[in-house]
C-alpha cells in the first residue's frame, strides 16, 4: 500500500491526522531525500509495523540505497542514543554526565549521506522518542550548518504527525480484535 491507503486507513475521528499526513509528505518543501529519509526514520522510530509496513516502500523508492541505509541507521543509532542521553540528563546525580558513555555510534561520523540530511532524520527521530538533549545537540548542528528553523520544524511535524498516525492505527488495531 501508500500514503494514500495509510491516510484511507485512518478512522474518521482521526481526520486531522489524515489531513496533516498528506500535507507534511505529500506538499513538503523539503528535498526529496531529506523528506523521504525524515519519513522513513520517523516511521521505524514510532514502532508501529503499519505504518513502517506502508510508508517504507514509497521510502525506498525515493532514497539511494545509501540513504535508505543511512535513514535506517539513524533510527537505529538514536533509539539507543535517545535512552542513554535521556536518561542521564534526567538522574538527579548529575556525575553521570562526566562519565564516559562507551559506547559505539560510528554512524554519526561517518552516515554515508550528506551530514546535514542525517543530523535532520536524528533530529526527527529524537523528538518522537522525547530526548530533550538530544534534540537540542542535533537542532544545534543544524542551525550551525546554516538549516532554517523552518527545515528543523518541518522535520518535528512530520515526526509528530507519523507517530500519531501508528498511535491510531495500533490502538484501532487493538480494539477491532
Amino acid at each position: 500500500m501508500s500514503l494514500d491507503s495509510l491516510k484511507s486507513a485512518l478512522p474518521d475521528y482521526a481526520k486531522d491526522l489524515k489531513l496533516n499526513l498528506g500535507s507534511v509528505i505529500g506538499n513538503s518543501e523539503l528535498p526529496a531525500q531529506q523528506l523521504w529519509g525524515t519519513v522513513l526514520a520517523t516511521a521505524i522510530a514510532s514502532r508501529s509495523a503499519i505504518v513502517l509496513r506502508e510508508l517504507e516502500p514509497e521510502a525506498k523508492a525515493n532514497l539511494s540505497p545509501e540513504a535508505y541505509t543511512a535513514a535506517k541507521s539513524a533510527a537505529a543509532v538514536m533509539a539507543m542514543n535517545n535512552v542513554f542521553y535521556r536518561t542521564r540528563h534526567l538522574l538527579s546525580d548529575h556525575e553521570y554526565g562526566s562519565l564516559r558513555a562507551g559506547l559505539r555510534m560510528n554512524v554519526i561520523g561517518n552516515p554515508g549521506v550528506d551530514k546535514v540530511d542525517f543530523e535532520l532524520w536524528s533530529f526527527a527521530v529524537s523528538a518522537i522518542n522525547g530526548c530533550g538533549m538530544c534534540l537540542d545537540s542535533h537542532e544545534q548542528v543544524l542551525r550551525k550548518a546554516g538549516v532554517e528553523r523552518e527545515v528543523v520544524q518541518e522535520a518535528f511535524k512530520i515526526a509528530s504527525v507519523v507517530q500519531a498516525v501508528g498511535v491510531t492505527l495500533d490502538a484501532e488495531a487493538v480494539l477491532a480484535e
